[in-house]
């Protein structure tokens, strides 16, 4: 048998080795202007190993991973089924850009609570139940809860102030109150939604912030009462000495915050009322990113930035493994102790062989042995409150008695 000789060192040096091609997928919907320009950054680039493409979906199957290394979301809030897919990737091995999971479970309410632990200001806020009842509710469902003080609430809340959902965006279903009638009338709209009650910040400032990689950030004064194609251009009003504290500041507050929920791409606003940075709205993982209404120059930052953070997450991602992105809230909370496994027999239950119609029909009493009276406990039993879910209101001026004929 003869001996495999050596590859001769120049053919060696000669030879092209092949690694696969990392894929960056971008998922969107209707808008048009950063998705192409995102994709044709990325390309020119020219990274080895790294292309980009807007994602391609064709049959999604559990525990099967998809073909891209990273894949930043633009859409699956409004599409449920994207939403799904991502989480699958995420599962699988894909960056997914923002976490799926968080972003699921994310919502404006507790966005602003863990702003308070995180040291940053925020509108007195407080957490309204529905208006209308949910689907497949009835009054029995709503046994624990207790009837809302509209009057405490303005006391503390004050006006003008904001009504809006706790879990949402886009300037949806948002109203400005100025008085209790404004603010039930405005409550009567809301049906199903759960609402935010908020005060309104009376603002000499205000910003809109993009944070990229949990350490990019761009400060953009914003002017929220001016049309949407508008509110970019306007200009800072806090200047000198002033304006850099307030500035140093504000970054400090938008790295807390995006750290601290796991996003790794966000918008922040703030409105600065007596030379202090207020947090408004900071869960916005699919901020607005349009040319048209940034300006080009927040543009050409966005997409640059962009494009390094999704280049960077291609190269440090591992197949099969978890890649995403975790806030410092959700990471503290992994790092608690795990419960230990219980040990012992195994537990089976018992089968019911009667008609369970789930308390539709009464079961028949058993009689039961005569027994010695025992005392009554002196607990009343609950009762179910009735119509939509409990919420009081100034109460109605009463009616004149009308004269016996």
């Amino acid at each position: 048998m003869l001996a495999r000789l050596p590859t001769p060192y120049h053919l060696l040096k000669e030879r092209t080795f092949y690694f696969p091609m990392k894929k960056i997928g971008i998922l969107f919907g209707q808008e048009n202007t950063f998705p192409q320009a995102f994709v044709d950054r990325v390309n020119q680039k020219a990274v080895d190993g790294i292309t980009a493409e807007f994602v391609s979906i064709q049959e999604v199957e559990q525990a099967v991973a998809t073909d891209y290394a990273v894949i930043i979301d633009r859409i699956s809030q409004d599409v449920p089924f994207y939403r799904a897919y991502l989480k699958n990737a995420a599962l699988t091995g894909t960056a997914v850009i923002n976490n799926p999971f968080w972003w699921s479970a994310d919502e404006k309410f507790f966005n602003n609570a863990l702003a308070v632990q995180l040291g940053v200001p925020v509108p007195k806020t407080l957490l309204l139940p529905s208006k209308a009842r949910p689907d497949d509710t009835n009054e029995n469902s709503f046994r624990n809860l207790g009837m809302f003080d509209w009057h405490k609430a303005f006391e503390k809340i004050g006006f003008p102030a904001f009504m809006k959902p706790h879990a949402g965006g886009g300037w949806k279903s948002v109203y400005k109150v100025d008085n209790p009638d404004e603010a039930w009338r405005a409550y009567d709209e809301t049906g199903q939604l759960v609402m935010l009650y908020q005060e309104a910040v009376d603002f000499t400032d205000y910003f809109r912030c993009y944070c990229l990689g949990g350490k990019d950030v761009l400060i953009m004064p914003y002017e929220p009462r001016n049309a949407p194609h508008q509110r970019y251009q306007t200009e800072m009003k806090t200047q000198g000495e002033d304006g850099e504290k307030l500035l140093a500041t504000i970054k400090d507050y938008v790295l807390r915050l995006c750290q601290g929920l796991g996003y790794d791409f966000n918008t922040v606003e703030f409105a600065v009322r007596d030379g202090i940075p207020i947090a408004i709205d900071f869960g916005n993982p699919a901020p607005d990113a349009d040319i048209n209404s940034v300006g080009p120059e927040n543009f050409e930052w966005v997409v640059e930035h962009a494009a390094n953070l999704a280049i960077e997450r291609a190269q440090a991602q591992k197949p099969g493994q978890d890649n995403l992105t975790w806030g410092t809230y959700v990471q503290k909370s992994a790092r608690q102790p795990a419960a230990p496994a219980a040990s012992g027999p195994v537990e089976v239950g018992s089968p019911v062989h009667e008609t369970n119609d789930l308390g539709a029909t009464p079961p028949t009493p058993t009689p039961a042995k005569k027994a010695a009276a025992s005392k009554k406990s002196s607990a009343p039993k609950p009762v179910a409150p009735e119509g939509e879910v409990p919420t009081a209101k100034a109460p109605a001026k009463p009616k004149k008695p009308t004269a016996k004929k």
